[in-house]
């Protein structure tokens, strides 16, 4: 019997796309411990970044198709418990009697399990509804107005994103007022962050299905499995 051994000469999108899509989930998370406050706005400090996600999230599900983009969420979520679970267990150990860190590496990544589980629960929702309302609306649209496609499933999914990881996260901690404008800011950067980078996200979308010869029509189901 003979092997043959395929090389492939360069990444392709889609593994570039899940890089990048798990790669702003870690980095968002652990930026979000942090809440900041710009002139009049307050927002967790992981807002900066995390609308890739939501981008990223179109493109793959408006080319490759939502079941592609429900395991990925899967996969996300798979590797936010992993990294938590190690900063958790590194936190546990005992360090060393010349290392004066411990302090500041529970200040930053000592495990909040609140804002891990708000986080978790926002993701799958928010980022759910956004491929479920993208893939549904391509069938109706039979894949016609792919902007008002990509930025109106953006605004319903950010918008459940926002409130869940918000309110489970810091209800209770920062006032009622405080609370609101942080949802009201961060779900404001979320959609204008999508209108403005959509152009450029319309041209990846095409040049993708033009380079891979690929456009996903599939109607999805509310299941998590079919």
């Amino acid at each position: 019997m003979v092997k043959t051994t395929v090389k492939e000469s360069h990444f392709t999108a889609y593994e570039i796309l899940i890089a990048l899509f798990i790669t702003v989930l870690i980095v968002s998370n652990i930026a979000s411990f942090k809440i900041v406050h710009f002139y009049s706005l307050t927002f967790d400090a992981g807002t900066i970044l995390f609308p890739l996600a939501y981008i990223v999230g179109d493109i793959i599900t408006e080319i490759y198709g939502f079941r592609k983009m429900r395991r990925l969420i899967y996969l996300g979520i798979a590797m936010l418990i992993l990294m938590t679970s190690t900063f958790y267990i590194v936190g546990l150990l005992p360090h060393a009697s010349d290392w004066t860190g411990q302090d500041a590496y529970n200040a930053i990544l000592g495990v909040v399990w609140r804002i891990v589980g708000a986080s978790i629960t926002a993701l799958f929702f928010g980022e759910f509804f956004n491929s479920y309302i993208l893939a549904k609306l391509k069938i109706k649209t039979e894949g016609k107005g792919i902007w008002a496609r990509v930025v109106g499933s953006t605004a319903i999914g950010s918008l459940i994103d926002t409130a869940l990881f918000s309110t489970l996260a810091f209800a209770g901690t920062i006032s009622g007022s405080t609370l609101i404008q942080l949802i009201a800011t961060v779900y404001l950067v979320k959609v204008v962050s999508e209108v403005i980078v959509s152009p450029i996200t319309l041209q990846i979308i095409a040049y993708i299905k033009r380079t891979e010869n690929i456009d996903t029509f599939e109607s999805p189901a509310l299941s998590l499995t079919n």
